[in-house]
């Protein structure tokens, strides 16, 4: 664009440099009074004078007379004599505005001569249109009195210059800043068109702009604006196909270079359309393309002549300027209306999302309450996604999404709409249904169908199934909050039957929902109570009988229910995500209870601590872990931490990193459950782990079950040869504590030694 506006910047500088004009026109003006007032004085060498004065103001471009004091012309030079319609200066002499001018502009005149004369004061820069001109034209004058020796005002001198290209390019420039104005608020296309097409019109009368728009098949031309242009022959391109051969637009289009064609009526690239216009007398086609910053073709700017010819290089520079311009237009509403879908819409599937639901849904339900209908609305989980993304990889998991997204939009209408939430999960929401809960469940049942059909990803053919719950207004619900809340229970119903299922909201799915959301609550409640407390398991060395650390298990302290084992409340906070503040209150509340016997003078004994997965994650568990032991004191390697196979196997390399980096503060790791998760033998190598903890599934039924003396032999032989130690979690009797220490194991725990017990019961069994 700098280019394009770079020569109306360059006449733009006559507006700058206005003053300098206007003090030349002061000086020239009070120079030439008193010429003129010389001229009429009894003088011999007057008619030398008057030859030179007439010689010297004829070869000055700009409009010089004099006027007496009724107005009539004493003198002019040639500019000013052709200016008025006259081919000598013996014709203008003697002559008076109202001679040559309309009586309002006659009157104009007069009264600033007028002004001068009376006043004695000079007038300077006066910015005028000259009403004479066909064309416009527009005149800086300035007039000031015409004095005799004695001083005595006889008359005006006026001297005028032509300032129309400074005017026009001052004109020019307000309008690109108009037009760039619209861009920046937004206006409509086809406003800002009009605007650009308008401003270009009054810049070059008797030419006619039009502006085209590339259609998104890239293939034809739609009408963007044309405010002068023929409506019929508009409505005739509307929708012209582009080509090699398509008249000025549709071959620029085409090209994607300029097209400027001087005649019509015999360019062969009208050949096909010259019939079209020539009714119109439209006889010559100056079409530039409208492109990207990246120089795809948007559309194209034109302009029409009555007059067959080719455009001056003003004109050039004018098409290229508003096109550049419909170019910077059309790609700002190109980008609102991305960034504007996809606030809305999903960005892998296309489809609509949360937001937009929310938007929509609440006009549905209000339809349908005025209507009497029914409004479906179905919860969609797809069945075994995570192993699909895990096996075959996203790439092949986001194709499926897409590939079901596609599958559902088939089955329903332009009113319905299908939503997805995020991951695999979608909401269904078919509006305007009869009042029949048969004809709810043929469609919904469809959709499942049409899901489950085979999909061949990665080049294996799969077939994928999903867990549907559904609910109607205003069957299950009156608000869509309501309705999401137990078509989400409905679904997590499908999932547990059996999944591949749809499962209708009932009474007995509301309770649950209810008893679950009141669960929630107490949880958040108890959370913000502190209600949580911990109670510890001693850890014991099978070769020297003595407590050298414990198990930190966590309690709820319930108000009303009293003490409330983990398995009752800890899967309602992984799911819930609260997990975390009650896992980060177990590790601060372990370390300062560990410090606190240690300051109390009891032996130093390491305190173990489960983790989370929610908690691993977290991107400063790190940080978490290092501020707890700063703000217990407690030092590092009396903190072990333990962590479930599954855990770690999710993401092994980032979970080894973060090992990595626990192990530099000092801490110790354990893995919990072991044998029990996705065992890696591979990966179980590279893990900075100090102790393997053996699953009591494996510990219950020594010594009788021989696999699981073999299963437990083994992974005991396996920790040694890895050089780590070893603890059997379970042990309840003294069989299997003699099976254990002849197998080689270093620790135990279990009811054999001791339950779970408060700090001060713990505090007892140290200090024996």
């Amino acid at each position: 664009m700098t280019k394009n506006f770079s020569r109306y910047r360059r006449d733009s500088g006559a507006a700058i440099a206005s003053n300098d004009d206007t003090q030349r026109l002061i000086a020239a003006s009070q120079r030439l009074a008193a010429e003129v007032s010389r001229m009429f004085s009894p003088e011999p060498d007057i008619a030398d004078r008057h030859y030179w004065l007439e010689t010297m103001m004829n070869h000055i471009p700009d409009y010089i007379y004099a006027k007496d004091l009724d107005g009539r012309f004493l003198i002019a030079n040639q500019a000013t004599v052709t200016e008025n319609g006259f081919r000598e200066a013996h014709e203008i002499v003697g002559k008076s505005d109202y001679d040559i001018h309309t009586l309002e502009n006659a009157r104009h005149f007069e009264q600033a001569e007028r002004r001068v004369i009376e006043t004695g004061e000079p007038i300077f820069g006066i910015e005028e249109l000259n009403a004479v001109s066909k064309d416009e034209r527009w005149l800086m004058t300035s007039k000031v009195p015409l004095r005799d020796k004695q001083g005595v005002t006889i008359g005006v001198v006026g001297i005028s210059r032509d300032i129309t290209d400074r005017k026009r390019a001052e004109r020019l420039l307000l309008g690109q800043a108009r037009l760039l104005e619209l861009i920046a608020t937004s206006t409509p296309l086809s406003e800002f068109f009009n605007e650009l097409i308008l401003m270009i019109e009054a810049h070059l009368p008797s030419i006619i702009g039009s502006i085209l728009l590339l259609s998104p098949d890239q293939r034809h031309l739609l009408t963007g604006a044309a405010p002068g242009l023929d409506s019929a022959y508009c409505a005739a391109i509307h929708g012209i196909a582009i080509g090699p051969k398509v008249g000025s637009c549709g071959t620029a289009a085409f090209r994607g270079e300029p097209v400027f064609v001087s005649d019509i009526q015999s360019d062969p690239l009208w050949e096909d359309y010259a019939e079209l216009v020539r009714p119109l007398g439209y006889r010559s086609c100056w079409s530039m393309p409208i492109l990207s910053y990246r120089g795809q073709v948007l559309g194209t700017f034109a302009l029409y002549s009555h007059q067959p010819g080719t455009p001056s290089v003003e004109q050039v520079d004018l098409i290229s300027m508003a096109a550049h311009l419909a170019g910077i237009a059309i790609e700002r509403r190109q980008s609102e209306e991305r960034i504007q879908f996809m606030a809305h819409h999903d960005a892998l599937t296309g489809l609509p999302n949360r937001a937009l639901f929310d938007e929509r849904v609440a006009s549905a339900l209000e339809q349908a309450r005025l209507t009497g209908q029914w409004v479906a609305l179905a919860f969609l989980d797809l069945d075994n996604f995570k192993l699909i993304n895990d096996t075959l990889g996203h790439h092949a998991g986001d194709e499926l999404l897409r590939v079901v997204a596609s599958r559902m939009l088939a089955c329903v209408r332009k009113s319905d709409m299908i939503v997805r939430v995020g991951g695999d999960e979608f909401i269904i929401l078919l509006n305007s249904l009869p009042p029949e809960a048969g004809v709810m469940l043929s469609r919904l049942e469809a959709i499942r169908a049409a899901i489950g059909a085979p999909v061949v990803l990665a080049g294996r053919s799969l077939q994928v199934s999903c867990s549907m719950g559904v609910v109607c207004y205003p069957e299950h619900g009156d608000i869509a909050a309501e309705l999401l809340a137990n078509a989400d229970s409905a679904m997590y119903r499908a999932k547990e039957v059996g999944r591949n299922n749809l499962q209708v909201f009932d009474a007995q799915m509301a309770a649950k929902a209810h008893e679950k959301l009141r669960r929630h609550e107490e949880l958040r409640d108890a959370v913000a109570r502190a209600e949580f407390v911990l109670h510890y398991q001693p850890q014991m060395n099978l070769k020297t009988g003595r407590i050298f650390a414990a198990e930190s298990l966590l309690r709820w302290q319930h108000p009303e229910r009293g003490l409330i084992s983990p398995g009752d409340f800890i899967p309602l906070a992984e799911e819930t995500g609260l997990i975390v503040p009650i896992g980060d209150w177990v590790l601060n509340e372990a370390c300062r209870q560990n410090k606190a016997w240690q300051d109390a003078g009891l032996p130093p004994i390491v305190v173990s601590v489960n983790v989370s997965a929610r908690q691993f994650k977290e991107r400063n568990w790190v940080s978490k872990v290092a501020e707890a032991l700063e703000d217990s004191g407690l030092e590092a390697c009396y903190l072990e931490l333990e962590l479930t196979e599954s855990l770690i196997m999710q993401d092994v390399v980032s979970a080894v990193a973060t090992m990595h980096e626990l192990e530099a503060l000092g801490v110790h790791l354990a893995i919990d459950d072991f044998g029990t998760g996705y065992s890696s033998l591979s990966a179980l190598k590279r893990f900075p782990v100090r102790r393997l903890k053996i699953d009591r599934s494996f510990v219950q039924d020594i010594p009788d079950d021989a696999d699981d003396r073999a299963i437990t032999g083994a992974i005991i032989s396996l920790a040694q040869k890895l050089q780590m130690q070893v603890i059997a979690e379970g042990v309840e009797t003294q069989e299997q504590v003699d099976f254990l220490a002849a197998s080689g194991c270093d620790d135990i725990q279990g009811y054999f030694f001791s339950r779970p017990v408060a700090p001060a019961a713990f505090v007892s069994l140290l200090a024996k």
